[in-house]
C-alpha cells in the first residue's frame, strides 16, 4: 500500500504552543509536499466527492459557516475558507472542541506543500499520558491516504484494504515509526525524554494491540 520508510521520512512534524483567549494550547503541525498543483490539492481536501477517496466519508455543508460530519470521527464548523490556499474549521470529537487549519502553497512547478495545524487545549496530565501521538498518528495515516490519492495510479483509499493494511506487519511498522517520530518531535519541543517515550509507547500500543492468539 505504501513505502513505510519513504512516507515517514517525507512528512515534517512539529510541536508548539499558542496563547488563546481561554488559555495556553498545544499546536501540532504536520506537512508534506505532493506532486500536484495547489488548486488540485485544495479540491481534494474540500470536495465531498474526493475526500472519501483518501480520508473518510463526509456529509454536511462544506461552505463557509457550514457544518460537516466525518463518518465515525469528528464534526465541526467551517470557520474560514481561502481557495485555493487553505481553510480552517473546528474539530469536535468526544465532547471536546479543537481547531484545524490547512495551508497550501506552491513548492515548485506542479508541486504543493500541504501543511495542517491542529490546535487543542491539552492539560499537562493528559499530555504526559498520551503526548502528540494520540492525534499525530491519525494525521500521519490521513497523509498516507492523500499520498495514495496523488500517486501515479491514483489508487486512493479502499476502506477494507486500509483496515487490512493497518493490521498487517507493514501497517504496524508504520504506526510504530510514526509514534517514534512524534516522540522525537515532543522531546525537541521540550518534553522530558522519559515522559515522551512512555507516552509514545502507550499510544503505539493503543493503535497496534497485540493480536489475540
Amino acid at each position: 500500500m505504501i513505502d513505510v520508510t519513504g512516507q515517514i521520512s517525507a512528512v515534517e512534524r512539529r510541536i508548539g504552543d499558542r496563547t488563546l483567549p481561554a488559555g495556553q494550547a498545544r499546536v501540532l503541525t504536520i506537512a508534506q509536499t505532493y506532486d500536484a498543483a495547489v488548486a488540485d490539492v485544495f479540491d481534494a481536501c474540500t470536495n465531498p466527492e474526493r475526500i472519501p477517496r483518501w480520508f473518510l466519508p463526509i456529509s454536511g455543508d462544506l461552505s463557509l459557516g457550514g457544518r460537516y460530519q466525518l463518518e465515525g470521527n469528528a464534526a465541526g464548523t467551517v470557520e474560514r475558507c481561502d481557495p485555493p490556499h487553505g481553510f480552517a474549521a473546528t474539530w469536535e470529537f468526544g465532547g471536546e472542541v479543537s481547531w484545524i487549519e490547512v495551508r497550501l502553497r506552491e513548492a515548485g512547478p506542479g508541486r504543493t506543500r500541504f501543511e495542517l495545524e491542529h490546535v487543542a487545549y491539552v492539560d499537562d496530565q493528559r499530555w504526559a499520558e498520551y503526548g502528540p501521538g494520540a492525534v499525530g498518528i491519525g494525521w500521519d495515516l490521513a497523509l498516507v491516504g492523500l499520498t495514495s490519492h496523488f500517486a501515479a495510479d491514483g489508487t486512493g483509499v479502499d476502506p477494507a484494504a486500509a483496515a487490512e493494511w493497518i493490521a498487517s506487519d507493514e501497517g504496524r511498522r508504520f504506526v510504530t515509526e510514526s509514534s517514534k517520530s512524534w516522540t522525537e518531535a515532543s522531546i525537541k519541543a521540550g518534553t522530558p525524554a522519559d515522559e515522551a517515550q512512555a507516552a509514545g509507547e502507550r499510544v503505539r500500543s493503543f493503535y497496534t494491540p497485540t493480536p489475540t492468539p
